[in-house]
């Protein structure tokens, strides 16, 4: 009887599994968290735009911020910062791909090694870590101050070009790793036939080269452009108050909630906008490589004098790699206070590493962070890998669109998505369970989740993608259930990119920054707030402990997705 009773059961389930309608019954509690936490997040900041006091429809925001010089000049150096970080991240991480993938010299590869380095580094501490070396109170120019016994420091890093000059350092790793493996790719037989052609090396570089990196480019020029247009801890630490995240930050303190919301409004739409600029741009052409020749080699470098150069340059190369992450070793270990006109602190100690696990004030942020970045990974696991298996698995209508809408809150700045939240949340909605969020332990977890999905799901994509779903198949050709095929054949399978997506989005729960800074409360306020708060009281030493602590567990975590792609050959998204 009882197994008369449950055959109907499983019946049931498997026509439901096999039914061309199941893939709305598994995406439909995913359309409603995108609806809930992305879409109306973003509707409410843009009605709160285009209304008044009173509640009727106006544009009067859009005319007061297109006709005030402060938010036109926010803007348009917002933008500027932006495109110029795409560039000088470019420049950079593409020559030192090539460099480091096309010769063979000494040092190479330690060099290799160290080149991923500022990736270990979150925004803030690599914001600050510059600071502390050459702001005006920095290191190096106290250091030549000093040498040269000058009434002021000779220069500093400041202004628009200091923010620059952290974006470049801590991001050209994007374009290193994108042309890096573009550049393995590459086939040697097209260079060595415009040679034979008589192609000189700039025409080869301009016609051949660039446009197969193009692929690799527009992906990391996407990045870059979206980290940079989102940045909030460099501008900050270098003085620049005229900046889109700066003035929305600015707004919403003055309380401005409308000019707040509008402000975000125009942020998110020069986002998306370059998105499709740049989409549309590599769609142009046909990168893909039809010859069969072979890939790139190295050439060993035989000159006596670039050996030696190369050999200088590499060491130069170490050194100002790893001076961000010595600096802030240094510092955490400094006696607060003690650093005031010296080069270097005078007096060191381990109590802020004490400090960090027995003070419960000390360790409050550090244990409020995992705990919030655990309930949004659990969340991501759970929607991230149902999404991708969906859009890998299936084909329905709106496919295009949900994946859209999935990658949006990866192109809008945590600044934007915060006040997204905000806006939603500050009062009941059905979506919040009739619960005001905004204040709660809540609301955190919520908007780390919402920012982190994509690297769930595109992680899981990519590993779903490489899977035969003929192994798949075969189990339920020899009885088993569509859940226990998913459970037992497909998530071993694709488990490594699960994994990769999740340690990912674990580590940008614990630097997560710009959007923690505006929704916190002092009862739930996260490790990068707790780093921020110590550094404006003036203690060093605890918020450099905090960075290091922070910097430890990123390269812990990379270290664990290199060997998890080594064991699998699967490479994250992101």
């Amino acid at each position: 009887m009882t197994s008369e009773a449950i055959a109907p059961k499983k019946s049931i389930w498997a026509k439901i599994t096999q039914s061309k309608y199941f893939v709305y019954v598994l995406i439909s509690p995913l359309v409603l968290v995108l609806l809930a936490y992305v879409i109306y997040p973003m509707y409410k900041t843009f009605s709160q735009s285009v209304m008044d006091q009173e509640g009727a429809l106006s544009f009067s925001n859009y005319i007061n911020f297109f006709t005030t010089e402060a938010n036109l000049e926010s803007l348009r150096n917002s933008v500027f910062i932006s495109v110029v970080s795409v560039i000088t991240c470019a420049i950079v991480g593409v020559a030192m791909a090539f460099l480091l993938n096309r010769y063979e010299f000494p040092g190479r590869k330690f060099l290799s090694v160290l080149v991923l380095v500022p990736m270990a580094l979150p925004p803030l501490i690599g914001a600050i870590s510059f600071y502390f070396l050459y702001g005006e109170t920095g290191i190096f120019p106290r250091f030549f101050q000093q040498i040269f016994n000058l009434e002021e420091v000779p220069f500093s890093l400041e202004g628009i070009w200091g923010i620059i000059m952290v974006h470049t350092f801590t991001m050209y790793t994007y374009f290193y790793l994108s042309a890096s493996a573009a550049i393995k790719g590459l086939d040697l037989s097209l260079e060595e036939a415009a040679t034979s052609l008589g192609s000189g090396r700039l025409r080869i570089w301009t016609k051949i080269i660039l446009p197969m990196l193009t692929p690799a480019m527009v992906a990391s020029s996407l990045l870059v452009f979206m980290i940079s247009m989102a940045s909030y801890t460099a501008p900050l630490m270098f003085g620049v108050q005229r900046t889109m995240t700066m003035q929305i930050t600015l707004s919403r303190t003055n309380g401005n909630l409308d000019m707040s919301a509008t402000q975000s409004t125009v942020l998110s739409i020069v986002s998306i906008a370059f998105l499709i600029l740049m989409t549309w741009y590599q769609n142009r052409r046909n990168y893909q490589n039809q010859s069969k020749g072979t890939g790139v080699h190295r050439t060993e470098v035989r000159s006596p004098i670039v050996r030696y150069l190369a050999v200088l340059l590499s060491i130069i190369g170490v050194v100002v790699l790893m001076l961000p992450i010595m600096v802030i070793a240094l510092i955490s270990f400094a006696v607060d206070g003690s650093w005031t006109t010296q080069i270097i602190p005078a007096a060191y100690t381990i109590q802020h590493y004490v400090e960090l696990f027995t003070d419960p004030d000390t360790w409050g942020p550090i244990w409020n962070s995992i705990q919030m970045s655990t309930v949004a990974v659990i969340g991501n696991i759970i929607f991230g890998v149902a999404a991708a298996y969906a859009m890998v698995r299936f084909n329905f209508k709106g496919k295009a669109f949900m994946d859209i809408l999935i990658m949006v809150p990866w192109a809008l700045p945590g600044t934007v998505v915060a006040v997204n939240m905000i806006s939603a949340f500050s009062e009941p909605s059905a979506f919040a369970f009739n619960q005001v969020l905004v204040g709660t332990f809540w609301i955190l977890p919520l908007a780390y989740f919402v920012r982190q999905l994509p690297l769930v799901f595109r992680n899981s994509q990519a590993s779903l993608i490489q899977m035969d779903q003929s192994v798949e198949e075969a189990a339920q050709s020899l009885g088993a259930t569509w859940w226990h095929s998913f459970r037992r054949v497909v998530l071993p399978i694709i488990m490594p990119g699960i994994l990769a997506g999740t340690l990912l989005a674990f580590v940008q729960g614990l630097t997560e920054f710009v959007a923690s800074i505006l929704i916190y409360t002092p009862s739930t306020m996260p490790l990068s707030v707790g780093i921020w708060n110590k550094m404006y009281s003036f203690e060093f030493g605890t918020a450099c402990a905090y960075g290091v602590l922070q910097t430890i567990l990123i390269v812990i975590v990379l270290l664990v997705n290199e060997k998890i792609k080594g064991d699998n050959d699967t490479g994250a998204a992101f």
